[in-house]
């Protein structure tokens, strides 16, 4: 079982394995630096589908058949899906799974979603609740846009501070202990406020989230930036990556030295026009799944705090004034 240290962190004594993960994008993110090690890429970005709900569906089905596949596994092997997405009510998390005969838990961490599944998943298979379950998340750029700014035909400028919401999915299977990638340890965070209202500056509201659940981790363990190759935080781009780094710098901490970011990494941030870079649930849970736990698998990468971070954002609340609050979500993936 593992051990509460208090103020959200839970360190795994049994340290459950990642036993599959597979992601599955859209055509613009397999345009992207990172294509090779995507297992689903779609052609165009309805995936031919008439909605872009429905589009996004298909990406999940696809990463979680794709880790089933990987893995060897049946359907009848996963005693639960921890599940989410950016949409009313997990909407496209829903609609994915109900042609699967699993016991589904319905997740909203806004894009710190893939570290929130990836956390409870391990608590589940770590304490014997479960043998095997998958964390899932998933996100769209036209779904994304329509719920929560404006549909995309409507031809809205997008500010330099402004992220795309990757068109991608990602899904881990966890088990119990048997080989690496390990999960080790997990800090589940507070919200946070940094008092920005402007909803296209993911970043800027989601680095203060970020930092607490970092420094909040890091202090509960025992442990500093120099136990970790990467500490990868999900999708802060630009403007919110500088921001956590000056965060750092108050306490004379240089997490440049070891800080990498989904947002910066799934796009040729140059050539694509993805302005600050990628944001949205699927722009970490593909990096993840894609090419970080690959890199983990290979020994590559020896210890890497997993940060995904999510800005909790309501089209109603913003409308009247509210900023926008944030919430980080940290796991530990070890290949020792």
């Amino acid at each position: 079982m593992g051990n509460y240290y208090g103020k959200g962190t839970i360190n795994f004594d049994n340290a459950p394995s990642v036993h599959s993960y597979a992601s599955a994008v859209g055509p613009k993110e397999g345009q992207g630096p990172l294509a090779d090690y995507f297992d689903y890429i779609g052609e165009e970005a309805a995936l031919g589908e008439k909605s872009w709900e429905m589009a996004e569906v298909i990406l999940q089905k696809s990463a979680f058949r794709s880790a089933l596949e990987k893995g060897q596994l049946a359907e009848t092997d996963i005693s639960f899906i921890f599940a989410g997405d950016l949409l009313n009510q997990c909407t496209c998390s829903s609609y994915g799974i109900r042609d699967f005969d699993i016991p589904f838990i319905g997740l909203f961490g806004a894009c710190s979603t893939m570290a929130e599944s990836l956390a409870l998943a391990s608590v589940f298979v770590e304490s014997g609740l479960a043998q095997n379950a998958a964390a899932m998340t998933s996100s769209h750029f036209c779904s994304a846009e329509r719920q929560f700014r404006m549909p995309v035909n409507y031809g809205g400028q997008r500010t330099p501070a402004s992220q795309w919401t990757a068109t991608a999915a990602g899904c881990v299977v966890v088990a119990p202990r048997k080989a690496p990638p390990y999960v080790r340890a997990a800090t589940f965070g507070k919200v946070t406020d940094m008092g920005v209202k402007d909803v296209n500056n993911m970043g800027g509201a989601m680095a203060g989230a970020a930092y607490e659940t970092i420094s909040t981790h890091l202090a509960n363990t025992q442990q500093s930036i120099n136990d970790f190759d990467m500490i990868l935080t999900g999708d802060l781009g630009k403007v919110g990556s500088g921001l956590l780094i000056d965060l750092f710098k108050r306490d004379s901490v240089d997490i440049a030295r070891v800080h990498a970011d989904c947002g910066l990494m799934l796009y040729k941030i140059s050539e694509q026009d993805v302005h600050a870079g990628a944001s949205g649930c699927g722009c970490s849970a593909s990096v993840l799944c894609g090419y970080i736990l690959k890199r983990i698998s290979e020994g590559k990468l020896k210890n890497v705090l997993f940060t995904a971070t999510g800005a909790l954002m309501s089209p109603t609340m913003s409308q009247q004034g509210e900023s926008i609050p944030a919430v980080a979500h940290a796991v530990h993936i070890s290949a020792e």
